[in-house]
């Protein structure tokens, strides 16, 4: 499943500002969700099932699934914004194909679609099993570039 980007970053250290940022997002850490994968326009996030984000079936929480697949389209969309710029989610539409059940979780969000202001992902969310790989989720969502706002972080 190895893939090379469409895009190009606007900056030379795209990744250290993905990992900066990924590391601030203390839910990130809560959940126990690693960066693994970061290039140009792409991010894949892993997470280890878990039976405390867990729904009354014992599936992965829809809200946690949504989670790693809105930051890793987030932070695709970071990878392409300028150095001084920071991510924010505007909206986004998850579609839940399949129950969310297995070892571990992978969400990749892609760019789509880059722009000064606003880029389009999509996201999908895998379970990774011993013998089979799933879709479970896909999600398209709007980012946004914040640049100079008063209050907000770089990153």
């Amino acid at each position: 499943m190895e893939s090379q980007s469409a895009f190009t970053a606007q900056t030379m250290d795209f990744d250290e500002r993905v990992r900066s940022s990924f590391a601030k997002q203390t839910v990130m850490n809560l959940i126990g969700a690693e960066l693994v994968k970061i290039l140009p326009g792409e991010v894949e996030i892993l997470l280890p099932f878990r039976h405390e984000l867990t729904q009354q079936h014992g599936f992965l929480h829809a809200g946690i699934v949504t989670t790693i697949v809105d930051s890793a389209c987030g932070y695709a969309a970071l990878s392409l914004m300028p150095a001084a710029a920071s991510v924010l989610t505007v909206e986004f539409k998850v579609n839940l194909l399949a129950p969310a059940q297995g070892e571990r979780f992978l969400a990749r969000g892609k760019v789509v679609k880059p722009g000064r202001t606003i880029t389009f992902c999509s996201g999908e969310v895998f379970v990774l099993g011993s013998d089979a790989t799933k879709l479970v989720a896909t999600m398209t969502a709007t980012m946004m570039t914040l640049l100079g706002r008063p209050g907000v972080d770089e990153g």
